[in-house]
């Protein structure tokens, strides 16, 4: 496997074109009623992009971004970027995170400190080589015509193994979680365990296995309630994706819309999204996005998962240890499993409800969950 390092560096033609597209946005008017009941507010909105145009300084972020150890890797015929920070002293557990969408190895720069060098930061554990990858269609990250959990989990096996690992980790949350859970069902033999922080896959619970309990039969319930309401989204990206495409790589209004909703929504932010993460990390996300040119293969995920084989056959199950980091704070919220419905799928050794938090955990909570993931590895 072909390993170089990689600089991020955007030309500056796309820059201007950016800034160009955000001042020529034709915008929609306001949606009666309560501001963002119908989607993302529109004076929030023209404040940010105002601000992504006049003020923001990607290249300030380019050199932040540019301090961590970026480098590309050819798995086939595909090319995956990836973050890899190795252990400040010693040698460290190999660990491959995995963010999902709408996110980016972004999410995950936070715990980077915290686990190569713990007890710098208080945390009396071992240290940790650290692999964020960017997920196949996000970043700069290619990717290939079909991308299921399994096609990225057997890469990502590919990748560690290239990096001269023998025995490692995996976590992430969202389509992470699905990643991390087929690395470890197809091929156990390396994994020292899977941390997730959302339980993205049904457990089988057809003929055979034991009925629920009251708490999965009222978690079950939540979940299509959930659905009812706020899986919208999720019925465009898994059927037509590509017809989605067009209008939001064509926007930087549009795509902030798309995004932004889902953050403020599914994080912890009581509805208060900059009060929970600042305009420069929002737009650093966005920036990524849009100068990528990757929206639309990171929606792709939602097609092939759901026509391409993202569930669990009856009698499989994780038999390597799993921790469970459970951020459930969500604004809009499907809550978190109990833990006898992970227990249907996974070897749970570690469960922990975090009192802060929601779907972008290591974002939103880098230390507790540094915190969780490097008590979780020295258990087992």
């Amino acid at each position: 496997m072909q390993i170089t390092p990689f600089t991020i560096s955007v030309p500056d033609d796309v820059l201007s074109d950016l800034r160009a597209r955000i001042l020529h946005t034709r915008w929609p008017d306001q949606a009666p009623g309560t501001a963002w009941a119908q989607g993302t507010d529109l004076e929030y909105l023209k404040r940010l992009l105002s601000y992504w145009a006049h003020g923001f300084d990607w290249r300030a972020q380019e050199r932040r971004l540019n301090a961590f150890k970026h480098f590309r890797a050819e798995l086939g015929d595909i090319h995956i970027r990836f973050v890899h920070e190795r252990a400040r002293e010693g040698s460290g557990i190999p660990l491959i995170l995995t963010h999902g969408w709408p996110s980016s190895f972004l999410e995950f720069l936070p715990l980077v400190p915290l686990l190569t060098d713990p007890k710098a930061h208080g945390i009396n554990a071992p240290a940790f080589d650290i692999v964020i990858p960017s997920l196949p269609g996000y970043g700069f990250s290619e990717r290939p015509a079909q991308a299921s959990y399994r096609t990225v989990a057997r890469m990502w096996h590919g990748l560690m193994h290239g990096l001269g690992y023998e025995r490692y980790g995996a976590g992430g949350g969202d389509f992470g979680a699905g990643v991390a859970t087929y690395m470890a069902i197809e091929n156990p033999a390396p994994m020292i365990g899977i941390h997730l922080t959302t339980m993205e896959l049904w457990p089988p619970t057809g003929e055979g296995t034991r009925p629920l309990t009251e708490a999965e039969s009222a978690y079950v319930a939540q979940v299509r309630q959930w659905d009812e309401v706020e899986r919208g989204y999720s019925a465009i990206q898994s059927t037509r994706p590509q017809t989605l495409g067009y209008a939001l790589n064509d926007s930087p209004a549009g795509l902030a819309a798309w995004l932004l909703e889902k953050w403020r929504a599914w994080s912890d932010s009581n509805g208060d999204l900059e009060g929970h993460f600042s305009p420069d990390f929002l737009l650093t996300m966005l920036t990524l996005y849009w100068v990528t040119e990757t929206i639309t293969p990171s929606m792709r995920d939602y097609y092939d998962n759901r026509w391409h084989g993202a569930g669990i056959p009856p009698g499989d199950r994780v038999r390597v240890p799993a921790g469970f980091a459970n951020f459930d704070n969500n604004h809009v919220s499907e809550g978190s499993p109990p833990r006898e419905w992970a227990e249907r799928l996974y070897d749970v050794r570690r469960w922990t409800p975090m009192p802060s938090g929601g779907h972008f955990g290591a974002a939103e909570e880098p230390e507790r969950l540094a915190r969780d993931i490097a008590a979780f590895f020295a258990e087992i």
